[in-house]
This record gives structure tokens, sequence and C-alpha cells, in this order.
């Protein structure tokens, strides 16, 4: 095991003998400090909060995605887009945006929930338009949900949570 407490990237741990740069031996074993904090990311190019949160949290290779509204700028006033097909678009570019902004891709997504006002009239749409998004072999696990309501009268948001590989 490590005898380090220090994980500055020039500090070394001694892992079965053998020393090693510190980013390498967390690599190799996959474990992380305690006092490594988690990373609180507010992206410039990602739409204005909403409500008091980050664009993303990220820790020990997770990162969470708070979920994202079909904002066509990044001022809460910029205005939704029409219809669940053009939302949804929209939503999956702001979300990539927060990706993008945190170095990651949609090939980074492991778990995807979407959350719809009109359910029944807009659940086939809505995954014609996110099906184009991920490859048919590599889709993350998803949950879909009906709710009576969302943040300033979208039609759609969608949270993911991803991982740094």
């Amino acid at each position: 095991m490590a005898e380090c407490c220090d994980t500055s990237s020039d500090s070394v741990a001694l892992h079965f003998g053998k020393r090693v740069q510190w980013r390498t031996y967390l690599h190799i074993t996959g474990i992380t400090p305690m006092s490594m904090s988690p990373i609180f990311h507010m992206l410039p190019g990602a739409p204005d909060p909403v409500a008091p949160f980050s664009h993303a949290v990220e820790h020990d290779g997770w990162v969470l995605l708070t979920g994202q509204m079909p904002f066509l700028g990044t001022g809460l006033d910029s205005g939704y887009p029409d219809g669940i097909e053009a939302q949804t678009h929209q939503v999956m570019k702001n979300l990539s945006a927060v990706l993008e902004g945190c170095g990651l891709g949609l090939n980074n997504v492991l778990q995807v929930r979407i959350y719809l006002t009109q359910f029944d009239r807009d659940y086939e749409q809505m995954n014609a338009v996110y099906a184009s998004y991920f490859p048919t072999d590599k889709r993350p696990a998803r949950t879909c949900i009906g709710v009576n309501g969302l943040a300033k009268g979208a039609l759609i948001e969608i949270d993911m949570v991803a991982r740094r590989f």
C-alpha cells in the first residue's frame, strides 16, 4: 500500500516496494485518498443554472451532471425551442457543453435520467432524437420519468452520470 499522504503530482507513493508517481499509484490501485475533495464545476458556455447548483460535481473519476434545460443560449431569458424534438436536441447540446467543459464526451456517459412533462405524448419522439446521440451498442443505462412540471415550462430535462476512463 502507499506510504504517502501528499497527493500532488510530484509526490511519490510506495506500491509493493516500488516507488511510483502518485497519479500512477491512483491509476493502478483505483484508490483515491480521503483528502481529495470533490470538484464543483461552473463552466463558461453552459447555460446559467435556474437554481443554486453547479453544472457538475466530480469526485473519484465520477462526474455527476446537473439536469439541463433546453435553453437556446446561456442566459435564463434565452428561451426554449418549440416541440419535444427540438428541446431534446437542445438539452443534449447543453449537456455536451458541460461534458466538454469537464474534458469528457458522450462516450463517458454511463447513466441518464430523463424527465418529461408530457410523457405519453412525447416519449416516442424524444426516444428517436435521444437514440441518435449514442451508438446502438454503447447506450447508457437510462430511466425516463413523467413529471408534473419542470423549471421555466420546459418539456424535458436530462441529467447524466459520467466517468473518466
